[in-house]
């Protein structure tokens, strides 16, 4: 059987503010009508953070759209929603938030298999001189893209 994965969401600003350590697969306990809205691409989670309360992991700042279709049975987009994790996955990821400087940030939501998922990070701030250092880099490694492009055409 043939995993079935479809990215619903990046963050692509928690890879450049962000050193990525570790990352972990993790489903999101959701509401009826915040399934449909996150199938249609409706999230937004630039701010978004996770925070380990009560040995659960909830993700704060996560903004779900309320569904188009529904009634009056719509769901609160800004409440906090719990992810879905092993105890002893919990405890891991707790001892090395406790270190100086890890947070957790989700990186991309997708669908695996008809269920919503969440790649959450442990993740550790840039400092200004290393996110000019990944700028540097990227100029470097398109503009020997573009040499080869044209040394080939030309």
């Amino acid at each position: 059987m043939s995993e079935g994965k479809k990215i619903i969401a990046e963050n692509r600003k928690a890879r450049f503010n962000y050193t990525i350590e570790d990352s972990i697969e993790c489903g999101i306990a959701l509401e009826g009508t915040e399934v449909k809205s996150v199938k249609e691409g409706s999230v937004s989670f630039a701010d978004s953070f996770a925070l380990i309360e009560n040995n659960e992991i909830w993700l704060q700042n996560f903004h779900i759209s309320e569904y188009s279709y529904s009634s009056v049975f719509n769901h609160d987009p800004d409440r906090k929603k719990k992810l879905l994790l092993h105890r002893d996955e919990i405890k891991r990821l707790r001892r090395k938030v406790e270190e100086k400087g890890f947070t957790l940030i989700p990186l991309d939501f997708y669908l695996k298999n008809g269920r919503v998922k969440v790649n959450l990070g442990v993740c550790k701030g840039k400092k200004l001189f290393d996110k000019r250092a990944d700028i540097k880099d990227r100029d470097v490694k398109r503009d020997i893209a573009r040499e080869f492009r044209n040394g080939l055409n030309g």
